[in-house]
């Protein structure tokens, strides 16, 4: 029985913002985290490069080892488990695989490392019997990797529609409710803290693709293809479309979307037109949410936190409880880190984005002059395009010019972008076609 209560001891690499929230959580709530996981978890050693800081951090701790070196953390004999908090894929991905190779287990909250080389990663887990977690890698405090993996087991799932990414949800909140650009918010949210000083990966859909490649890969069993995702940023968002959504009672969000379908995986990020009146439609500010539709539960919605010192921290935490419970499981019996037994991935094709079949909002500036919307609907129709709805805008005092929004019933990307660009080549037809996809989600 003594030999049960021995603490599990864990080595802590990157002490950043998230590194910060799991030391105060674990410090925190450490008596209610051991009593669930059966035995103590103690922090033992970090490694962080700025070693004034994390000397500060730690200040008045005692049994707490501090080095600027990862390769020392990671061979101590007596760490049982390590917990990658560095970002980035290199040099995180050696160190990863490093700790797998010294048989310990690993917990990481890094989205782009699995996205690029998860299979890589849980093959070397798999073959040296040591668990690979990573709750916090996708949607923050949010348990949804635990919710596929697990709650969800009896389903199949159709499909998964997520807002995954803080910064840009913030940044459509705010330019739907105060009418500003995108670049006068993307601004305030960089002043806030919510955008990065380079802010590419968030605002053109990279960081929602990493977690989208993650979840869509848990879903359907396949192995991680992130460069099987469509990416769509929103930064070529204008807010005029965000007021002419509303008046059609839609709200745009940038959404992260894999649907299971006959001729393949959907594996789409990009702004949608969702109905304002789903749930989903009013997650505002930097929370995040996931909708996952599975065959015998039908939809469910996960809320939360998606991103923050403390909420990840929060997933990390209860990975490291996983670990400590399972730690002494054989290996055949643990969850399998992609849900479907390794053997048992399977190989469906990803469906290319001009395959994908969804409805569209349209908007086009046009001359305002008689059979101008006969020769657009022309188009379409020769495309079997059909319109659900149409604003036809009255022109400003004096101009000649104004704006067709048209709303289409389903359709196949490729005929639609077939239309467009015969749509744009009509001389009455000033400009570029705006095209944004939408999604019922019902």
């Amino acid at each position: 029985m003594a030999q049960a209560l021995k603490p599990l001891q864990v080595g802590l690499l990157g002490l950043g913002t998230v590194g910060l929230g799991l030391w105060t959580v674990l410090r925190r709530n450490e008596e209610e985290i051991s009593r669930r996981a059966g035995r103590p978890i103690r922090l033992t050693w970090i490694a962080e490069r700025a070693l004034d800081r994390a000397r500060e951090a730690t200040r008045g701790t005692a049994g707490v080892n501090l080095t600027n070196d990862a390769a020392v953390v990671i061979a101590h004999p007596d760490i049982d488990i390590i917990v990658e908090l560095v970002g980035g894929i290199e040099p995180a991905r050696t160190f990863v695989l490093q700790a797998i190779a010294a048989g310990k287990h690993v917990v990481t909250a890094n989205k782009a490392l699995l996205a690029h080389h998860g299979n890589e990663i849980f093959a070397a887990a798999h073959a040296r019997g040591v668990m690979v977690a990573f709750e916090g890698a996708v949607a923050g405090g949010i348990p949804i990797i635990k919710a596929l993996r697990e709650g969800l087991t009896a389903n199949r799932i159709e499909w998964i529609a997520g807002i995954i990414n803080g910064t840009s949800n913030f940044i459509l909140s705010e330019m739907r409710a105060r009418g500003a650009s995108f670049e006068d918010v993307l601004k305030e949210a960089q002043a806030r803290g919510y955008a990065e000083a380079d802010p590419t990966f968030d605002v053109e859909g990279i960081d929602a693709a990493h977690k989208l490649t993650i979840m869509s890969a848990i879903a359907f069993g396949v192995p991680m293809q992130f460069d099987k995702v469509y990416t769509e940023g929103i930064s070529k968002l204008a807010r005029e479309d965000l007021r002419y959504a509303e008046e059609l009672g839609y709200r745009i969000k940038l959404l992260g979307i894999t649907r299971r379908t006959e001729a393949g995986i959907e594996l789409r990020v990009h702004p949608t037109l969702i109905p304002a009146k789903r749930l989903i439609a009013n997650v505002e500010g930097v929370m995040n949410a996931v909708l996952v539709k599975g065959d015998a539960v039908g939809a469910t919605m996960y809320y939360g936190a998606g991103a923050g010192a403390e909420p990840t921290a929060s997933a990390v935490i209860a990975d490291l409880v996983d670990v400590t419970r399972m730690h002494t499981a054989d290996p055949e019996h643990r969850v399998p880190h992609l849900a479907f037994q390794p053997d048992q991935l399977s190989d469906v094709p990803f469906l290319p984005m001009g395959d994908v079949e969804t409805s569209y909002y349209l908007r086009m500036r046009v001359l305002d002059k008689p059979g101008v919307l006969a020769d657009i609907t022309r188009i379409l129709a020769d495309r079997e395009i059909s319109i659900e709805a149409m604003i036809q805008k009255e022109p400003p005092a004096g101009e000649a010019k104004t704006d067709i929004i048209l709303l289409t019933h389903q359709s196949v990307e490729k005929r639609v972008v077939d239309a467009i660009a015969k749509i744009e080549a009509l001389p009455t037809v000033d400009g570029r076609v705006v095209r944004i996809r939408m999604e019922e989600l019902n």
